[in-house]
């Protein structure tokens, strides 16, 4: 039998590195007994400023935090946290009379009557005024009252209505890099020069600047969009998106609150040549511009943006990142993973970065080697990373391929130039005759076909015309059951979000900056004086 694996060396840092590192400690290394613990160490260079993967998460957020031990208490203080209860999507599509619609892909999942999905009574019967996401629970009301998920002294992690989080992506690198280190993760602060590889090409020692030679056995490259050591010296093959996927480009800035109240949802505005992404985070807005280079200039983009920004922008200059889209054709090539940017990037309309690094860390504990590294785990584990890439992929290109502006060029070609991917291009063939449905997805890790029909009732397009027939014909509805539903749904959100406190005042309580005295005011309705939210210190570089 082959020997087991004694350590693993994470090269690189930021917020792929050190969540990779957490969670191996957390699953590898703390949870077993000593004599079989995993020794991990992370290789991170002193000079190379890193990427932040993200400002916005995606709902299983919760659960690696309570995973890797970090209390929510915590995690809100140390990154300037907040809500994040969906994301708003303005100007990606227009209505019949070409007025702009915004849609919120929401988080709940949209409640069955007798069998039936909310789309097809929807479709059948309409909702008068209601949009779609307001009758599958009460976040886009939260939202539009700026309100939070839960109540006061609600237990950490309560999930009283859905959610994910915003963060500021350098305080939480650096609020995971102080756990890992606390729990025994070696830190080295070094730049590396070499990597020695033996006969098969497998890596055998890295050679650092200044601490030297470093003997490893598994190794994951977490180097950015670099792939230092999986595309440089493995050669592994990048498969580019781009033939699908248009934008390659982003700019980012952060900009202060205006006003007291703070939205608890991510918001995606379409603009001339791709689209703005705005985060309230607790303390500061982050923002950026998420744009094609073939339709815009990086001068031209940023004066776009700046319009759009307005005021609040002044005297600021954004930052451009160049973005590489797609994946590598294997993510885990002999004892070399890619976790993070090195292995792919799909543009953050979903923010799902930090959740593409959670979930290759969590299918390599399932599948972790021993010394003989054996095709079968590895062709598994690329298999699995493989499908989760095309799969945010494909959502992702739902969002152009139905989107229907005229306005720019941009949109025109970004629904009729950009190719569809064949699983995507089969679907939305079938979609107009019957909605999306479980089978319908070969996998589905984070959106699920409901997710799809919200997207679809989102952008209207059945409305618009994309049925090629009344794809509810065959369905036994009945009317009366529908309205009674409405009545009773749209009177348990208010009575919900009648409630739900102020969404910065649930921050402030989790933060421990609440007072009993100002928390029994707020419970009674009265308004606490205002509160002055300082610290813009942020890091330089942030994707959604």
């Amino acid at each position: 039998m082959a020997e087991p694996i004694r350590s693993v060396t994470i090269v690189g840092g930021g917020t792929a590195g050190w969540l990779a590192a957490l969670i191996l400690n957390s699953g590898l290394s703390r949870s077993t007994a000593p004599e079989h613990a995993l020794d991990v160490t992370l290789i991170e260079s002193p000079d190379i400023p890193t990427v932040g993967v993200g400002e916005a998460t995606v709902p299983n957020m919760p659960r690696t935090l309570i995973d890797c031990g970090i209390s929510e208490a915590q995690f809100f203080r140390a990154c300037n946290s907040s809500f994040k209860l969906g994301v708003l999507f303005d100007n990606w599509n227009v209505d019949r009379e070409g007025r702009p619609i915004c849609y919120l892909n929401p988080f709940d999942e949209p409640p069955v009557i007798d069998g039936m999905d909310l789309a097809a009574y929807m479709l059948r019967f309409g909702a008068g005024e209601l949009e779609f996401a307001e009758l599958c629970g009460p976040n886009l009301d939260l939202i539009h009252e700026k309100r939070g998920p839960r109540g006061f002294r609600a237990p950490a992690f309560a999930q009283e209505a859905s959610f994910a989080y915003h963060l500021d992506a350098g305080k939480f690198a650096a609020l995971l890099r102080d756990v890992c280190t606390e729990r025994g993760v070696t830190h080295i602060l070094d730049n590396l020069r070499e990597v020695e590889q033996d006969e098969r090409g497998y890596v055998t020692a890295l050679q650092l600047e200044k601490t030297g030679r470093r003997e490893v056995e598994l190794v994951l490259d977490c180097t950015g969009f670099r792939g230092l050591i999986i595309n440089e010296v493995l050669g592994t093959e990048f498969v580019s998106y781009a033939d699908c996927l248009a934008n390659d480009r982003a700019m980012a800035v952060q900009i202060p609150h205006q006003g007291e109240a703070l939205e608890p949802g991510t918001r995606s505005t379409a603009l001339g040549a791709g689209w703005s992404w705005r985060v309230p985070l607790y303390n500061r807005v982050g923002t950026g511009y998420v744009f094609s280079s073939a339709h815009r200039t990086d001068e031209e983009a940023r004066d776009e943006f700046m319009a759009h920004l307005g005021p609040a922008a002044e005297g600021l200059e954004p930052r451009v990142i160049p973005m590489r889209v797609g994946r590598n054709r294997e993510a885990w090539v002999k004892n070399v993973i890619a976790v993070g940017l090195s292995g792919g990037f799909i543009e953050p309309l979903e923010s799902t970065a930090i959740h593409m690094v959670d979930m290759s860390i969590r299918h390599l504990m399932r599948l972790f080697p021993d010394a003989s590294y054996p095709e079968p785990v590895r062709k598994r584990y690329n298999q699995r990373m493989e499908r989760l890439y095309d799969e945010v992929r494909d959502f992702i290109c739902l969002h152009y391929a139905l989107g229907n502006r005229v306005d720019t060029p941009y949109w025109i070609d970004a629904r009729e130039e950009l190719s569809v991917p064949d699983s995507l291009a089969e679907n939305l063939k079938l979609w107009r005759h019957t909605l999306p449905s479980y089978h319908d997805m070969p996998t589905a890790t984070l959106f699920s076909y409901r997710t799809y029909q919200a997207v679809l009732m989102g952008k209207r397009v059945y409305e618009a015309g994309y049925a090629a027939q009344d794809i509810t014909a065959a369905f036994a509805l009945n009317e009366e059951k529908w309205w009674a539903f409405v009545a009773e749904q749209r009177g348990r959100i208010a009575t919900f979000c009648e409630r739900a406190p102020d969404h910065r005042q649930v921050l402030r309580d989790i933060r421990g900056e609440l007072s009993s005295r100002d928390r029994r005011r707020l419970e009674r309705g009265e308004v606490p004086e205002p509160v002055a939210v300082t610290g813009m210190q942020v890091s330089e570089h942030s994707l959604l």
